[in-house]
């Protein structure tokens, strides 16, 4: 058994459905409002048209009169001759029209007055018989004519009187309806109006906000607002776009984080040299003077064995914690020593000249991921010392941050509660300032091809980002470049 049409539009209903049924109502209105319409300007048409049978009847009887009153004054036969034709065309008109003047006056009063017309005729025709010859009989017939002509004047003006009513009550009417009808169809626009805006606007209005929360990270997914078919396409086609790009700004996070380890492979590399020396100097000196050295001797130098063991220890468990693949998770950091050890891990890559000053107070924590964080200053400082070049200075710098009203924000941003600003400036050639605006930019890079593929500071500002913090970059020609990340602290 098929599903009914009404059943299945409202298990599926659709944005589409709903804007046409609001136009067919308004279709609907018009087409009956014009039918009506369309149907008075007939009636009164038709009315206009008795109007003008009316009106020649009329017309007939006052030159029946005329013509009458013409041949009592001058006796003339042409006179009696137009007044028979008059009554005639009178006689035609009552013969034509019947049913039409039966609109008018009773059928009985219609038959009188071709009676009153038939009365009229004899009389004039006998007038003109005994007017040469009985001039008595034609003086008392006169009156008696005047009378019954009067009568039938009387009847047809009767007759337009009503039809001029009739049309000018059908012309009102008419108007009343053509009124109505024009509010009605407005009112209707207006409540179909409001049922479009409620049903498709509405939750159209809701999705638009809930792309605002997503695209500022209050939520990761799009609400349904409404169960329309388009709209729940769309919010899933959305849901599933988030998705994906979700995957792949995790596979762009490893691999910049993998490309980032690259680079401190060979800063660690360098870091572990100096332990490792220090162990295998300590093992020899131990092994050379076993039988010969006294016994506080040997306890320094597996002292220093130990400390030195330790201190590689560390450096690889650093390289490890970096290097392993977990959920974001945010802890109390010390700024001082994450950056420290930011700027140990790329020490063999930074050249002799270039000098890396860190100036962050000890006090400073913030509430971040460490191992996120850290490859976020990794690729600015990195980034810094590549503009720097062979000599120059790179500088890292925290300060606390206190919004004043009317300041100047370095970091353009604001965030409830303390915050820290750490500046990574070099003393660099600086950015064009037609390149400055994009540098934030996914795959946008001034490197040459093979050189980086435009992720890196893209990567740092979705970093950022993801600690409710935010990312700028302040930068001349000639005069270095200065990015400011500020962070909220940690409290309590």
């Amino acid at each position: 058994m098929g599903v009914p049409l009404v059943q299945l539009f409202r298990i599926h209903p659709s944005l589409r459905q709903k804007i046409t049924v609001g136009y067919y109502a308004i279709a609907v209105l018009i087409v009956a409002v014009s039918l009506f319409t369309f149907e008075e300007l007939r009636r009164v048409e038709a009315k206009i048209l008795l109007g003008e049978k009316i009106s020649e009847l009329f017309d007939t009887t006052l030159e029946i009169r005329r013509f009458e009153r013409n041949y009592f004054l001058h006796g003339q036969a042409a006179d009696y001759r137009e007044n028979v034709a008059y009554v005639a065309r009178m006689r035609e008109l009552l013969e034509q029209d019947s049913a039409d003047f039966a609109l008018l006056e009773a059928p009985p009063r219609i038959a009188g007055l071709r009676r009153e017309l038939d009365r009229y005729a004899a009389l004039m025709s006998e007038y003109v018989q005994v007017q040469a010859q009985d001039p008595v009989r034609s003086a008392l017939l006169e009156p008696d004519i005047r009378a019954v002509g009067k009568g039938i004047v009387a009847v047809a003006e009767g007759m337009a009187q009503t039809e001029r009513r009739r049309v000018r009550s059908s012309l009102a009417s008419f108007r009343t309806v053509l009124v109505f009808s024009v509010v009605g169809i407005a009112l209707l626009m207006i409540a179909v109006g409001q049922a479009l805006s409620r049903r498709v606007v509405h939750p159209l209005k809701l999705m638009e906000d809930s792309v605002d929360a997503v695209s500022s990270g209050k939520r990761d997914q799009l609400s349904l607002p409404s169960r329309d078919r388009e709209i729940v396409s769309i919010t899933n086609a959305f849901n599933h776009m988030l998705r994906e790009l979700d995957v792949r700004q995790k596979h762009l996070l490893r691999s910049e984080k993998l490309a980032s380890m690259g680079t401190m492979l060979s800063g660690v590399a360098h870091e572990l040299n100096n332990p490792l020396s220090n162990i295998w100097s300590s093992s020899q000196i131990l092994a050379e003077e076993l039988e010969t050295a006294d016994l506080e001797t040997k306890r320094e130098l597996l002292k220093q064995i130990d400390e030195q063991s330790v201190r590689a220890r560390n450096i690889v468990r650093s390289l490890l914690d970096f290097a392993r693949d977990r959920q974001f998770r945010k802890e109390s950091l010390p700024l001082q020593n994450l950056l420290q050890q930011t700027v140990r891990f790329i020490k063999g890559e930074i050249p002799a000249g270039v000098a890396v000053v860190v100036d962050i107070p000890e006090d400073i924590v913030v509430f971040a991921d460490q191992q996120r964080l850290q490859q976020a200053f990794l690729n600015l400082v990195k980034n810094a010392v590549e503009a720097v070049g062979e000599s120059g200075e790179v500088a890292i710098v925290a300060r606390r941050h206190t919004p004043v009203a009317g300041e100047q924000d370095a970091a353009e941003c604001r965030i409830e509660g303390p915050s820290v600003d750490i500046a990574i400036e070099d003393s660099g050639p600086g950015i064009a300032p037609e390149v400055l605006p994009r540098i934030f930019d996914p795959f946008f890079t001034t490197k040459d091809v093979g050189q980086g593929m435009g992720l890196g500071l893209f990567i740092v500002y979705q970093i950022v980002e993801e600690h409710e913090g935010c990312i700028s970059a302040n930068s001349a020609v000639g005069a270095g470049t200065t990015f400011v990340v500020r962070l909220p602290l940690q409290q309590g």
